[in-house]
């Protein structure tokens, strides 16, 4: 949302990068009722101005746990590439780098990539650590509430840190 915001204020958003942007900041983040009492889910964060590597950090320090993250599962919202790519990226994203990249390795992941990884939300969808035996009705829960792009993008194990890899 914060690439979309950038393009807004540059002029260079279109109307469905507009409409995508209006879509994503109203869309509340209901499943996170139905979720936090249920058995399997360890943590649950809302994506906002830390970027999801950010918040993802808190739940790896917080739990004392290593994160791994699939970059290619990662459901970016469409075009963000394209427009981080054309320059649109927030200061921000480099704020957030700055606070917590100590904590991150990246592997084959590029300057954009980590623009979108860093970048801040308003509105951000949620982050949830689960049992992998609870990862499939944690989904439909999503899935039950209209979030159809919800993903498993990464796991949780022994150790310290972060790493992205495509």
């Amino acid at each position: 949302v914060g690439i979309y915001s950038a393009a807004l204020k540059k002029g260079a958003l279109d109307a469905v990068g507009y409409s995508h942007m209006i879509a994503s900041t109203t869309k509340l983040n209901t499943p996170g009722r139905k979720l936090a009492d249920m058995t399997g889910v360890h943590a649950m964060t809302d994506v906002t101005g830390f970027g999801l590597l950010g918040h993802l950090n808190e739940i790896a320090l917080g739990s004392g746990l290593a994160a791994s993250v699939e970059l290619n599962a990662v459901p970016w919202l469409p075009g963000v590439e394209e427009l981080a790519a054309s320059g649109h990226i927030t200061g921000a994203s480099n704020r957030n780098w700055a606070g917590y990249g100590n904590h991150v390795k990246l592997h084959n992941v590029s300057a954009v990539q980590k623009a979108l990884l860093t970048d801040p939300q308003t509105s951000g969808g949620l982050l949830i650590a689960c049992a992998a035996g609870a990862a499939d009705h944690v989904l439909a829960v999503f899935r039950a509430d209209g979030f159809d792009r919800a993903a498993v993008i990464g796991s949780l194990a022994p150790g310290r840190g972060i790493t992205v890899e495509t």
